[in-house]
């Protein structure tokens, strides 16, 4: 007869979480009495319980031998409707997807792995949540504890915690060791995920054994999600001397890094009471609404006829969440006439970048408010009159050369022995349409991305992710896959050039698996076109940056039951109509756009500034050196 203490050995586990889910959080239960301030479990719920206390309720997971227990707790967590899990068939996808949870919608999300390579794969692609600031828990399989041999998967070496000590350099870590250490290990985690200006992901080992070790909880200490107040100087010093500086400048540029997204208020009335002209970085589009007269687009090594205009003339540069990464502020040289810095940064470091600065630490909103209102105060804009018409006549002079590429007819392209469309067009027709049906764009890495932020007119913050940070091949497409856990789903359209999108094709899969809603857009140009262009300009010869393979896209994607694919060729006319097609089907659509890659001038956006790489290092050390910021 079959021992009524081992009928349901998840019996201890399954009343708990039920306890939560009823009551809506652990604290709510443990208030009621529902659920015991101390219990005994597997470190495994622990951590699932604990990670539920900050709001962590969704995973990404592909399961291994090295995260099998792990994978019981969630199993049980899941059948009680207190937590979701989604299974995908790639790391890196599932890395991307959970840093897009957290990017587009503001929720937490957790990646689980087995040991070794799949957690390599995951590592890999936490470099993008890494180089955006964006928070993730991350949870490998580790090797054992007894240290009774190597165990499969692990880094073969004779060593302890080598995966510990790799996650710590990218990120922070934490290897449970002693399961006893949960406790810390959410308290340290809690705030980096959490971490208002320098945001990042966190990395749990669990070593395989460690993972069923029984531990005694006080449920009641498991730490929370962290809420932090807003910060700003104390006192007014730093900001009237800030704000004297604006006053006397003649020509003030503001350049606004990705931690001026979600700011737009304060942005809009910082810049108006400057009398700044205001330059975007490539994942800051949308602070200031596009045809607002001081929005000067993006400037830096890409860059834009006004937007590096700007950074070049400047006397004075506001510098607003930025991390002054090479290709933002052209390798350190970008502002050759500034005279001095205001540098509105929560981190420390990056408000100190520059020489000659006045840092102004603190949230980046109520510091702009209050320095907005001291220049209201003094008319701090009545002498930049000037500066402000020179740059809005390049701005129009950037609109005509953008003009002239959007209208350019398709052009004979060598590839594909007919006239197609250019990128900058293409991808115009496909922001254009984003745009009419809010729809979320995500850009891959490459030259879509180069010329997509030099072309979307974004009129708010988080209408367009581009995975600059790190220009993460694969990015856009499995970023898609984040809504299928997200609570208010937004459609979202990839722009794929056809190197990132092969990258991470198992969004074709997962996507109809989990009801994913969006599009893919191919532009297919058969090349590395960012990499063959940078060749050309620095040595006038390309190397091995194209391919002879022709891959049919449309039948690629059509072999996935559940995709809706087209080719769209080779017109405007035909984009649109694919585009309305794709939009229409009520799942996941791919389109393929074969695009213009050649000499002529309107096939592409163009670089206005410099870049400390190659045959270009010389002139742009030199001038850094020789530069007093």
């Amino acid at each position: 007869m079959l021992d009524p203490s081992k009928a349901d050995p998840h019996k201890a586990m399954r009343a708990r979480v039920r306890a939560v889910r009823d009551a809506g959080s652990v604290d709510a239960a443990l208030a009621t009495g529902a659920l015991p301030k101390l219990a005994e479990m597997s470190l495994s719920e622990a951590l699932v319980l604990g990670l539920h206390k900050q709001g962590v309720k969704k995973y990404f997971a592909i399961f291994g031998h090295g995260s099998t227990d792990l994978g019981e707790v969630l199993r049980i967590y899941e059948e009680e409707g207190a937590t979701r899990t989604i299974n995908c068939r790639n790391e890196v996808e599932m890395a991307h997807a959970a840093t897009a949870l957290r990017w587009q919608y503001g929720e937490i999300s957790a990646v689980v792995t087995s040991i070794g390579p799949g957690a390599m794969q995951a590592f890999a692609a936490s470099l993008a949540a890494a180089s955006d600031g964006v928070g993730v828990y991350h949870i490998y399989g580790d090797e054992t504890t007894f240290g009774e041999g190597y165990n499969m998967q692990q880094v073969p070496k004779q060593e302890q915690g080598a995966f510990g000590r790799m996650t710590a350099i990218m990120g922070q870590s934490y290897v449970l060791h002693t399961p006893e250490g949960v406790r810390d290990a959410l308290r340290r985690g809690a705030l980096c995920v959490n971490h208002p200006y320098r945001a990042g992901p966190f990395y749990l080992l669990l070593p395989l054994n460690t993972q069923p070790a029984k531990l005694s909880v006080n449920l009641a200490a498991l730490p929370e999600r962290p809420s932090l107040p807003k910060l700003a100087p104390a006192d007014d010093k730093a900001l009237d001397e800030a704000a004297a500086m604006i006053a006397k400048a003649q020509r003030v540029a503001i350049k606004a890094g990705g931690g001026a997204r979600g700011h737009d208020a304060a942005m809009k009335r910082l810049a108006e009471a400057a009398g700044a002209a205001v330059v975007l970085s490539p994942g800051s589009t949308g602070v200031l609404p596009d045809a607002h007269a001081q929005n000067m687009h993006v400037g830096g090594s890409k860059g834009s006829i006004s937007g590096n205009y700007a950074m070049a003339q400047a006397d004075l540069l506001i510098a607003i969440g930025s991390r002054a990464v090479c290709q933002a502020d052209c390798s350190g040289i970008g502002f050759k006439q500034a005279e001095g810095v205001i540098n509105l940064n929560g981190d420390f470091a990056d408000a100190l970048h520059y020489n000659r600065t006045v840092a102004l630490p603190g949230d980046i909103g109520a510091v702009a408010e209050r320095l907005a209102a001291k220049l209201e105060a003094n008319n701090a804009k009545s002498n930049k009159r000037a500066w402000l018409d020179a740059c809005a006549a390049k701005k129009k002079e950037w609109a005509e050369y953008k003009r002239k590429r959007f209208e350019c007819p398709p052009l004979h392209d060598e590839v594909w022995g007919e006239p197609v469309l250019t990128q900058p067009a293409a991808i115009k027709i496909v922001a254009d349409f984003a745009k009419e049906i809010s729809a979320a764009k995500f850009f891959d890495a490459g030259d879509v991305q180069a010329n997509g932020f030099q072309i979307v007119e974004d009129d708010k913050s988080f209408d367009t992710f581009t995975e600059t940070g790190a220009s993460y091949m694969g990015f856009a497409a499995s970023a898609l896959l984040a809504s299928a856990l997200a609570d208010k789903p937004r459609y979202g359209i990839a722009f794929c050039g056809d190197g990132s999108f092969m990258m991470n094709p198992q969004i074709l899969i997962d996507a109809i698996e989990h009801g994913v809603r969006g599009m893919i857009v191919i532009f297919d140009n058969r090349r590395m076109a960012a990499i063959t262009g940078l060749q050309l300009a620095q040595y006038g010869e390309e190397f091995r940056t194209r391919d002879r393979v022709a891959v049919d896209y449309e039948r690629l994607a059509s072999a996935v039951s559940g995709v809706f694919a087209v080719k769209s060729c080779c017109d405007e006319k035909a984009l649109r109509a694919a585009l309305k097609a794709g939009h229409s089907h009520d799942g996941l659509s791919v389109l393929h756009v074969p695009v213009y890659c050649g000499p002529n001038e309107l096939g592409g956006l163009g670089a206005w500034g410099e870049w400390n790489v190659g045959n270009w290092c010389d002139d742009v050390q030199r001038a850094w050196i020789e530069q007093n910021l």
